[in-house]
């Protein structure tokens, strides 16, 4: 008793999609990332980075 090659090809194309739509249920969406909260290091960081330039420029006129 032999296969057809028309059942072959349903079977394969069964096969293939029950494949994708495996994939396809199985992915998973992700909750978007919380926004970037400031701790107050970039403002220190700022605030250092002002006040140096302020003395390089003091002190260059100084001397």
């Amino acid at each position: 008793m032999g296969v057809s090659s028309a059942s072959l090809r349903v079977v394969g194309f069964l096969s293939l999609m029950i494949a994708a739509l495996m994939t396809v249920a199985s992915s998973q969406v992700t909750a978007p990332s919380p926004a970037p909260t400031s701790d107050g290091t970039s403002i220190d960081q700022a605030i250092a980075y002002a006040l140096m330039l302020v003395a390089l420029v003091l002190t260059y006129i100084m001397h």
